[in-house]
Protein backbone atom coordinates (compact mmCIF):
# COMPACT_ATOMS: atom_id res chain seq x y z
CA UNK A 1 0.00 0.00 0.00
CA UNK A 2 2.95 2.35 0.56
CA UNK A 3 5.39 0.79 -1.88
CA UNK A 4 4.95 3.48 -4.55
CA UNK A 5 6.76 6.33 -2.76
CA UNK A 6 9.62 4.01 -1.82
CA UNK A 7 9.86 2.80 -5.39
CA UNK A 8 9.95 6.30 -6.89
CA UNK A 9 12.69 7.32 -4.46
CA UNK A 10 14.74 4.24 -5.37
CA UNK A 11 14.35 4.89 -9.10
CA UNK A 12 15.19 8.56 -8.62
CA UNK A 13 18.37 7.77 -6.74
CA UNK A 14 19.41 5.33 -9.44
CA UNK A 15 18.79 7.84 -12.24
CA UNK A 16 20.38 10.70 -10.32
CA UNK A 17 23.54 8.66 -9.89
CA UNK A 18 23.91 8.63 -13.66
CA UNK A 19 24.33 12.42 -13.91
CA UNK A 20 27.75 13.98 -14.50
CA UNK A 21 29.20 17.47 -13.96
CA UNK A 22 28.06 20.12 -16.42
CA UNK A 23 30.53 20.18 -19.34
CA UNK A 24 31.85 23.75 -19.68
CA UNK A 25 34.31 24.50 -22.52
CA UNK A 26 37.73 26.02 -21.84
CA UNK A 27 38.25 29.16 -23.91
CA UNK A 28 41.59 29.96 -25.47
CA UNK A 29 41.69 33.74 -24.98
CA UNK A 30 43.98 35.36 -27.52
CA UNK A 31 45.06 38.17 -25.18
CA UNK A 32 48.71 38.32 -24.07
CA UNK A 33 49.00 38.94 -20.33
CA UNK A 34 51.97 41.19 -19.40
CA UNK A 35 54.06 40.37 -16.37
CA UNK A 36 54.01 44.03 -15.34
CA UNK A 37 52.83 47.37 -16.67
CA UNK A 38 55.23 49.06 -19.08
CA UNK A 39 54.21 52.71 -18.86
CA UNK A 40 55.50 53.62 -15.39
CA UNK A 41 57.85 52.66 -12.60
CA UNK A 42 56.31 52.31 -9.17
CA UNK A 43 57.23 52.63 -5.50
CA UNK A 44 55.94 51.15 -2.24
CA UNK A 45 52.16 50.59 -1.89
CA UNK A 46 49.99 52.54 0.59
CA UNK A 47 47.78 51.11 3.31
CA UNK A 48 44.49 49.51 2.33
CA UNK A 49 41.52 51.89 2.13
CA UNK A 50 38.70 53.00 -0.12
CA UNK A 51 40.39 54.13 -3.29
CA UNK A 52 39.58 57.82 -2.83
CA UNK A 53 40.66 57.97 0.85
CA UNK A 54 44.30 58.89 0.23
CA UNK A 55 43.22 62.20 -1.30
CA UNK A 56 42.75 63.22 2.32
CA UNK A 57 39.65 65.34 1.65
CA UNK A 58 36.91 64.84 4.28
CA UNK A 59 34.44 66.77 2.13
CA UNK A 60 35.03 64.39 -0.78
CA UNK A 61 34.67 61.37 1.54
CA UNK A 62 31.30 62.61 2.76
CA UNK A 63 30.10 63.43 -0.76
CA UNK A 64 30.97 59.96 -2.11
CA UNK A 65 29.39 58.18 0.85
CA UNK A 66 26.24 60.25 0.42
CA UNK A 67 26.12 59.48 -3.30
CA UNK A 68 26.60 55.74 -2.76
CA UNK A 69 23.86 55.69 -0.13
CA UNK A 70 21.20 57.51 -2.14
CA UNK A 71 21.85 56.71 -5.81
CA UNK A 72 18.75 55.48 -7.62
CA UNK A 73 20.95 53.77 -10.20
CA UNK A 74 22.54 51.69 -7.44
CA UNK A 75 19.13 50.91 -6.00
CA UNK A 76 18.03 49.68 -9.44
CA UNK A 77 21.19 47.57 -9.73
CA UNK A 78 20.51 46.09 -6.28
CA UNK A 79 16.98 45.22 -7.39
CA UNK A 80 18.41 43.42 -10.41
CA UNK A 81 20.63 41.39 -8.07
CA UNK A 82 17.67 40.40 -5.94
CA UNK A 83 15.69 39.40 -9.03
CA UNK A 84 18.64 37.33 -10.31
CA UNK A 85 18.90 35.65 -6.91
CA UNK A 86 15.23 34.66 -7.13
CA UNK A 87 15.85 33.26 -10.62
CA UNK A 88 18.62 31.19 -9.05
CA UNK A 89 16.16 29.88 -6.45
CA UNK A 90 13.70 28.94 -9.20
CA UNK A 91 16.40 27.14 -11.18
CA UNK A 92 17.59 25.30 -8.06
CA UNK A 93 14.08 24.13 -7.22
CA UNK A 94 13.80 22.16 -10.47
CA UNK A 95 16.05 19.33 -9.25
CA UNK A 96 13.87 18.65 -6.22
CA UNK A 97 10.60 16.69 -6.22
CA UNK A 98 7.40 18.68 -6.64
CA UNK A 99 4.99 17.92 -3.83
CA UNK A 100 1.30 18.83 -3.81
CA UNK A 101 -1.67 18.07 -1.60
CA UNK A 102 -5.13 17.96 -3.11
CA UNK A 103 -8.63 17.60 -1.77
CA UNK A 104 -11.83 17.63 -3.80
CA UNK A 105 -15.52 16.90 -3.44
CA UNK A 106 -17.87 16.24 -6.35
CA UNK A 107 -21.66 16.05 -6.27
CA UNK A 108 -23.26 15.01 -9.55
CA UNK A 109 -26.74 14.27 -10.89
CA UNK A 110 -27.11 11.96 -13.90
CA UNK A 111 -30.29 11.61 -16.03
CA UNK A 112 -31.24 8.41 -17.88
CA UNK A 113 -33.15 9.55 -20.95
CA UNK A 114 -34.60 7.15 -23.59
CA UNK A 115 -34.23 4.01 -21.57
CA UNK A 116 -37.37 1.71 -21.72
CA UNK A 117 -38.20 1.47 -18.04
CA UNK A 118 -41.76 0.03 -17.53
CA UNK A 119 -44.22 2.54 -16.12
CA UNK A 120 -41.79 5.47 -16.44
CA UNK A 121 -42.55 6.52 -20.01
CA UNK A 122 -43.54 10.05 -18.97
CA UNK A 123 -40.80 10.56 -16.37
CA UNK A 124 -37.01 11.12 -16.42
CA UNK A 125 -35.08 8.72 -14.28
CA UNK A 126 -32.14 10.41 -12.45
CA UNK A 127 -29.50 9.53 -9.93
CA UNK A 128 -27.53 11.84 -7.58
CA UNK A 129 -24.23 10.83 -6.00
CA UNK A 130 -21.21 12.40 -4.25
CA UNK A 131 -17.52 11.60 -4.24
CA UNK A 132 -14.59 13.04 -2.23
CA UNK A 133 -10.88 12.58 -2.65
CA UNK A 134 -7.66 13.34 -0.72
CA UNK A 135 -4.34 12.97 -2.51
CA UNK A 136 -0.63 13.52 -1.98
CA UNK A 137 1.24 13.85 -5.29
CA UNK A 138 4.97 13.64 -6.06
CA UNK A 139 6.64 14.47 -9.39
CA UNK A 140 10.34 14.55 -10.17
CA UNK A 141 12.49 14.80 -13.29
CA UNK A 142 15.78 12.93 -13.29
CA UNK A 143 18.53 15.29 -14.46
CA UNK A 144 20.54 12.63 -16.29
CA UNK A 145 21.82 15.00 -19.02
CA UNK A 146 22.45 17.97 -16.68
CA UNK A 147 19.79 20.20 -18.22
CA UNK A 148 18.67 21.40 -14.79
CA UNK A 149 22.22 21.63 -13.45
CA UNK A 150 23.20 23.78 -16.43
CA UNK A 151 20.22 26.05 -15.80
CA UNK A 152 21.31 26.42 -12.17
CA UNK A 153 24.88 27.22 -13.23
CA UNK A 154 23.66 29.85 -15.69
CA UNK A 155 21.44 31.42 -13.02
CA UNK A 156 24.32 31.53 -10.53
CA UNK A 157 26.60 33.14 -13.13
CA UNK A 158 23.90 35.67 -13.95
CA UNK A 159 23.62 36.58 -10.26
CA UNK A 160 27.38 37.10 -9.98
CA UNK A 161 27.27 39.17 -13.17
CA UNK A 162 24.62 41.44 -11.63
CA UNK A 163 26.72 41.77 -8.47
CA UNK A 164 29.73 42.79 -10.58
CA UNK A 165 27.59 45.31 -12.43
CA UNK A 166 26.61 46.86 -9.10
CA UNK A 167 30.28 47.11 -8.10
CA UNK A 168 31.00 48.72 -11.45
CA UNK A 169 28.17 51.22 -10.99
CA UNK A 170 29.47 52.09 -7.51
CA UNK A 171 33.00 52.56 -8.83
CA UNK A 172 31.78 54.72 -11.71
CA UNK A 173 29.61 56.85 -9.41
CA UNK A 174 32.42 57.42 -6.91
CA UNK A 175 34.70 58.49 -9.78
CA UNK A 176 32.07 60.88 -11.14
CA UNK A 177 31.66 62.49 -7.73
CA UNK A 178 35.43 62.79 -7.28
CA UNK A 179 35.91 64.44 -10.67
CA UNK A 180 33.00 66.85 -10.18
CA UNK A 181 34.18 67.69 -6.66
CA UNK A 182 37.76 68.47 -7.67
CA UNK A 183 36.56 70.38 -10.73
CA UNK A 184 34.49 72.58 -8.42
CA UNK A 185 37.49 73.04 -6.10
CA UNK A 186 39.73 74.06 -9.01
CA UNK A 187 37.10 76.40 -10.44
CA UNK A 188 36.75 78.07 -7.04
CA UNK A 189 40.50 78.57 -6.78
CA UNK A 190 40.63 79.82 -10.38
CA UNK A 191 38.06 82.49 -9.45
CA UNK A 192 40.42 83.81 -6.78
CA UNK A 193 43.31 83.92 -9.27
CA UNK A 194 41.11 85.55 -11.94
CA UNK A 195 40.06 88.24 -9.43
CA UNK A 196 43.72 88.95 -8.61
CA UNK A 197 44.60 89.17 -12.33
CA UNK A 198 41.69 91.56 -12.88
CA UNK A 199 42.79 93.76 -9.97
CA UNK A 200 46.32 93.78 -11.38
CA UNK A 201 45.11 94.86 -14.83
CA UNK A 202 42.83 97.53 -13.40
CA UNK A 203 45.85 98.96 -11.59
CA UNK A 204 47.74 99.03 -14.89
CA UNK A 205 44.85 100.90 -16.53
CA UNK A 206 44.83 103.47 -13.75
CA UNK A 207 48.60 103.97 -14.05
CA UNK A 208 48.40 104.24 -17.86
CA UNK A 209 45.59 106.78 -17.57
CA UNK A 210 47.61 108.90 -15.11
CA UNK A 211 50.61 108.83 -17.44
CA UNK A 212 48.49 109.71 -20.44
CA UNK A 213 46.92 112.67 -18.63
CA UNK A 214 50.38 113.76 -17.52
CA UNK A 215 51.53 113.71 -21.13
CA UNK A 216 54.11 110.94 -20.70
CA UNK A 217 52.02 108.11 -22.10
CA UNK A 218 49.93 107.27 -25.17
CA UNK A 219 46.20 106.68 -25.51
CA UNK A 220 47.04 103.42 -27.30
CA UNK A 221 48.61 102.05 -24.13
CA UNK A 222 45.49 103.01 -22.19
CA UNK A 223 43.16 101.32 -24.65
CA UNK A 224 45.26 98.14 -24.78
CA UNK A 225 45.24 97.96 -20.99
CA UNK A 226 41.45 98.47 -20.98
CA UNK A 227 41.11 95.62 -23.50
CA UNK A 228 43.11 93.38 -21.15
CA UNK A 229 40.73 94.30 -18.33
CA UNK A 230 37.70 93.42 -20.45
CA UNK A 231 39.19 90.01 -21.29
CA UNK A 232 39.99 89.41 -17.63
CA UNK A 233 36.41 90.22 -16.66
CA UNK A 234 35.17 87.75 -19.27
CA UNK A 235 37.53 85.09 -17.92
CA UNK A 236 36.29 85.76 -14.39
CA UNK A 237 32.68 85.25 -15.54
CA UNK A 238 33.68 81.96 -17.20
CA UNK A 239 35.37 80.79 -13.99
CA UNK A 240 32.28 81.59 -11.95
CA UNK A 241 30.03 79.84 -14.45
CA UNK A 242 32.28 76.75 -14.40
CA UNK A 243 32.24 76.64 -10.61
CA UNK A 244 28.46 76.93 -10.58
CA UNK A 245 28.11 74.08 -13.11
CA UNK A 246 30.48 71.75 -11.23
CA UNK A 247 28.87 72.51 -7.85
CA UNK A 248 25.41 71.75 -9.25
CA UNK A 249 26.71 68.53 -10.81
CA UNK A 250 28.15 67.45 -7.46
CA UNK A 251 24.89 68.30 -5.70
CA UNK A 252 22.92 66.23 -8.21
CA UNK A 253 25.24 63.23 -7.86
CA UNK A 254 24.88 63.40 -4.07
CA UNK A 255 21.07 63.56 -4.26
CA UNK A 256 20.83 67.21 -3.25
CA UNK A 257 18.79 69.85 -5.01
CA UNK A 258 21.12 71.59 -7.55
CA UNK A 259 20.92 75.02 -5.93
CA UNK A 260 24.61 75.78 -6.46
CA UNK A 261 25.16 76.33 -2.74
CA UNK A 262 27.43 73.40 -1.89
CA UNK A 263 30.60 74.41 -0.05
CA UNK A 264 33.71 72.63 -1.36
CA UNK A 265 37.29 72.40 -0.12
CA UNK A 266 39.45 75.47 -0.57
CA UNK A 267 42.49 73.71 -2.05
CA UNK A 268 43.06 70.75 -4.37
CA UNK A 269 44.41 67.56 -2.84
CA UNK A 270 48.12 66.85 -3.15
CA UNK A 271 48.77 63.55 -4.92
CA UNK A 272 51.55 61.15 -3.98
CA UNK A 273 54.45 61.63 -6.35
CA UNK A 274 54.26 58.19 -7.94
CA UNK A 275 51.82 55.37 -8.48
CA UNK A 276 52.41 52.74 -5.77
CA UNK A 277 53.93 49.37 -6.45
CA UNK A 278 52.00 46.13 -6.42
CA UNK A 279 50.25 46.70 -9.72
CA UNK A 280 50.71 43.34 -11.47
CA UNK A 281 48.63 42.53 -14.51
CA UNK A 282 46.31 40.27 -12.54
CA UNK A 283 44.96 43.34 -10.70
CA UNK A 284 42.97 44.19 -13.80
CA UNK A 285 40.90 41.03 -13.45
CA UNK A 286 39.13 42.39 -10.38
CA UNK A 287 37.59 45.09 -12.62
CA UNK A 288 33.80 44.79 -12.29
CA UNK A 289 33.20 44.97 -16.04
CA UNK A 290 35.62 42.08 -16.66
CA UNK A 291 34.04 40.03 -13.89
CA UNK A 292 30.61 40.70 -15.37
CA UNK A 293 31.82 39.73 -18.87
CA UNK A 294 33.43 36.56 -17.53
CA UNK A 295 30.22 35.54 -15.76
CA UNK A 296 28.18 36.35 -18.87
CA UNK A 297 30.47 34.00 -20.82
CA UNK A 298 30.05 31.28 -18.19
CA UNK A 299 26.28 31.70 -18.32
CA UNK A 300 26.33 31.44 -22.12
CA UNK A 301 28.39 28.23 -21.93
CA UNK A 302 25.93 26.77 -19.43
CA UNK A 303 23.07 27.63 -21.76
CA UNK A 304 24.78 25.57 -24.47
CA UNK A 305 24.85 22.53 -22.18
CA UNK A 306 21.22 23.14 -21.29
CA UNK A 307 20.17 23.42 -24.95
CA UNK A 308 22.05 20.24 -25.90
CA UNK A 309 20.38 18.35 -23.07
CA UNK A 310 16.95 19.11 -24.53
CA UNK A 311 17.87 16.91 -27.53
CA UNK A 312 18.06 13.86 -25.27
CA UNK A 313 15.28 11.85 -23.60
CA UNK A 314 13.80 13.18 -20.38
CA UNK A 315 12.74 10.91 -17.53
CA UNK A 316 9.85 12.00 -15.32
CA UNK A 317 8.68 10.10 -12.25
CA UNK A 318 5.22 10.68 -10.78
CA UNK A 319 3.42 9.14 -7.84
CA UNK A 320 0.18 9.75 -6.02
CA UNK A 321 -1.07 8.46 -2.69
CA UNK A 322 -4.52 9.16 -1.27
CA UNK A 323 -8.05 8.03 -0.53
CA UNK A 324 -11.33 8.20 -2.42
CA UNK A 325 -14.83 7.82 -1.00
CA UNK A 326 -18.39 9.01 -1.45
CA UNK A 327 -18.38 10.50 2.04
CA UNK A 328 -16.00 13.02 3.61
CA UNK A 329 -15.77 11.05 6.84
CA UNK A 330 -14.13 8.13 5.04
CA UNK A 331 -11.22 10.17 3.58
CA UNK A 332 -8.98 9.20 6.50
CA UNK A 333 -9.96 5.54 6.33
CA UNK A 334 -6.77 3.63 5.40
CA UNK A 335 -8.85 0.83 3.92
CA UNK A 336 -9.91 3.23 1.14
CA UNK A 337 -6.34 4.19 0.21
CA UNK A 338 -5.43 4.37 -3.48
CA UNK A 339 -2.07 5.01 -5.15
CA UNK A 340 -0.33 5.08 -8.48
CA UNK A 341 3.12 5.75 -9.90
CA UNK A 342 4.49 6.24 -13.38
CA UNK A 343 7.85 6.48 -15.08
CA UNK A 344 7.68 8.65 -18.19
CA UNK A 345 10.19 8.82 -21.05
CA UNK A 346 9.99 11.62 -23.65
CA UNK A 347 12.24 11.91 -26.69
CA UNK A 348 11.82 14.95 -29.01
CA UNK A 349 11.25 13.91 -32.63
CA UNK A 350 9.23 16.34 -34.73
CA UNK A 351 10.58 19.49 -33.02
CA UNK A 352 14.19 18.34 -33.17
CA UNK A 353 15.04 20.90 -35.87
CA UNK A 354 13.86 23.74 -33.63
CA UNK A 355 15.86 22.37 -30.71
CA UNK A 356 19.01 22.04 -32.84
CA UNK A 357 18.55 25.63 -34.02
CA UNK A 358 18.34 26.69 -30.38
CA UNK A 359 21.63 24.89 -29.70
CA UNK A 360 23.27 26.79 -32.56
CA UNK A 361 21.88 30.05 -31.22
CA UNK A 362 23.35 29.44 -27.76
CA UNK A 363 26.70 28.52 -29.32
CA UNK A 364 26.78 31.75 -31.32
CA UNK A 365 25.86 33.75 -28.25
CA UNK A 366 28.74 32.14 -26.37
CA UNK A 367 31.08 33.13 -29.22
CA UNK A 368 29.72 36.65 -28.96
CA UNK A 369 30.32 36.77 -25.20
CA UNK A 370 33.86 35.42 -25.65
CA UNK A 371 34.61 38.16 -28.19
CA UNK A 372 33.16 40.82 -25.90
CA UNK A 373 35.19 39.50 -22.99
CA UNK A 374 38.43 39.62 -24.97
CA UNK A 375 37.60 43.10 -26.27
CA UNK A 376 37.07 44.34 -22.73
CA UNK A 377 40.39 42.87 -21.64
CA UNK A 378 42.13 44.78 -24.42
CA UNK A 379 40.27 47.94 -23.41
CA UNK A 380 41.30 47.46 -19.80
CA UNK A 381 44.97 47.05 -20.74
CA UNK A 382 44.82 50.15 -22.96
CA UNK A 383 43.18 52.26 -20.25
CA UNK A 384 45.72 51.22 -17.62
CA UNK A 385 48.75 51.74 -19.83
CA UNK A 386 47.38 55.10 -21.03
CA UNK A 387 46.77 56.31 -17.48
CA UNK A 388 50.22 55.15 -16.33
CA UNK A 389 51.90 56.85 -19.29
CA UNK A 390 49.93 60.04 -18.59
CA UNK A 391 51.17 59.95 -14.99
CA UNK A 392 54.75 60.31 -16.15
CA UNK A 393 53.97 62.89 -18.83
CA UNK A 394 51.99 65.03 -16.41
CA UNK A 395 54.77 64.85 -13.80
CA UNK A 396 57.25 66.07 -16.43
CA UNK A 397 54.92 68.94 -17.31
CA UNK A 398 54.58 69.80 -13.65
CA UNK A 399 58.36 69.90 -13.24
CA UNK A 400 58.69 72.32 -16.16
CA UNK A 401 55.84 74.52 -14.95
CA UNK A 402 57.24 74.69 -11.42
CA UNK A 403 60.60 75.72 -12.81
CA UNK A 404 58.94 78.40 -14.93
CA UNK A 405 56.88 79.62 -11.99
CA UNK A 406 59.93 79.76 -9.73
CA UNK A 407 61.86 81.84 -12.27
CA UNK A 408 58.87 84.15 -12.75
CA UNK A 409 58.56 84.68 -9.00
CA UNK A 410 62.30 85.41 -8.84
CA UNK A 411 61.87 87.96 -11.63
CA UNK A 412 58.99 89.57 -9.72
CA UNK A 413 61.15 89.96 -6.62
CA UNK A 414 64.02 91.40 -8.67
CA UNK A 415 61.71 93.88 -10.41
CA UNK A 416 60.21 94.94 -7.08
CA UNK A 417 63.68 95.59 -5.65
CA UNK A 418 64.65 97.62 -8.71
CA UNK A 419 61.41 99.60 -8.49
CA UNK A 420 61.92 100.38 -4.81
CA UNK A 421 65.47 101.51 -5.65
CA UNK A 422 64.09 103.78 -8.41
CA UNK A 423 65.81 101.78 -11.16
CA UNK A 424 62.68 100.19 -12.68
CA UNK A 425 59.13 100.93 -13.76
CA UNK A 426 56.00 99.90 -11.94
CA UNK A 427 54.64 98.38 -15.15
CA UNK A 428 57.39 95.78 -15.18
CA UNK A 429 56.42 94.76 -11.65
CA UNK A 430 52.70 94.61 -12.50
CA UNK A 431 53.24 92.65 -15.70
CA UNK A 432 55.48 90.13 -13.97
CA UNK A 433 52.94 89.73 -11.16
CA UNK A 434 50.26 89.03 -13.74
CA UNK A 435 52.54 86.48 -15.45
CA UNK A 436 53.07 84.76 -12.08
CA UNK A 437 49.32 84.59 -11.50
CA UNK A 438 48.75 83.17 -14.97
CA UNK A 439 51.43 80.54 -14.32
CA UNK A 440 49.68 79.67 -11.06
CA UNK A 441 46.41 79.26 -12.97
CA UNK A 442 48.04 76.90 -15.47
CA UNK A 443 49.63 74.87 -12.67
CA UNK A 444 46.27 74.62 -10.94
CA UNK A 445 44.69 73.26 -14.12
CA UNK A 446 47.53 70.75 -14.49
CA UNK A 447 47.08 69.65 -10.87
CA UNK A 448 43.42 68.86 -11.49
CA UNK A 449 44.35 67.04 -14.71
CA UNK A 450 46.69 64.87 -12.67
CA UNK A 451 43.91 64.14 -10.18
CA UNK A 452 41.49 63.27 -13.00
CA UNK A 453 44.08 60.95 -14.53
CA UNK A 454 44.60 59.27 -11.16
CA UNK A 455 40.83 58.76 -10.90
CA UNK A 456 40.88 57.26 -14.40
CA UNK A 457 43.64 54.90 -13.29
CA UNK A 458 41.50 53.72 -10.39
CA UNK A 459 38.63 53.16 -12.80
CA UNK A 460 40.92 51.20 -15.12
CA UNK A 461 42.22 49.05 -12.25
CA UNK A 462 38.76 48.51 -10.82
CA UNK A 463 39.50 50.07 -7.42
CA UNK A 464 42.37 50.95 -5.15
CA UNK A 465 46.03 50.05 -5.41
CA UNK A 466 45.82 47.51 -2.60
CA UNK A 467 44.07 44.79 -4.57
CA UNK A 468 40.68 45.15 -2.92
CA UNK A 469 37.75 45.32 -5.36
CA UNK A 470 36.16 48.71 -6.06
CA UNK A 471 35.38 49.84 -2.50
CA UNK A 472 33.34 48.92 0.53
CA UNK A 473 31.45 52.13 1.13
CA UNK A 474 28.65 52.63 3.64
CA UNK A 475 26.59 49.68 4.76
CA UNK A 476 23.44 51.14 3.23
CA UNK A 477 24.97 50.90 -0.20
CA UNK A 478 25.90 47.24 -0.05
CA UNK A 479 24.15 44.89 -2.52
CA UNK A 480 21.42 42.71 -1.14
CA UNK A 481 21.73 39.15 -2.52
Amino acid sequence: MTRAPHLIVAIGVALGACSKPVPIPVHDLRVPVPDQWHAAETTAPPASANWWAYFGDPGLDAAIERALACSEDLQAASARIRAAAEDRVIAGAADRPELSLGINRIRQRQNFVGLPFPGLADRVLSNTFSNAGLSFNVAWEADIWNRIAADKLAAEANTRMREAELLGARLSLSAQVAKAWFAAVEAQRQIVIAEQVLANLETIVERRQVRFEAGSGSLTDVRLAEADVARARSTLRQRRQARDAFVRQTETLTCQYPAGELSVTAELAALPEQVPAGLPSDLVHRRPDLIAAEQALLSADARIAQARATLRPSFVLTSALGTSSNTLADLVNPNLQVWNYALGLAQPIFNRGRLKANVRITEERAIEQEALYQARIWTAYREIETALAAEKALRDQETSLRESHAKTRAAVKLAERRYRAAFGEVFSVLNLRRAALENESVMLGLQRTQIDNRVDLHLALGGGFDGDPANTGPASAQPTP
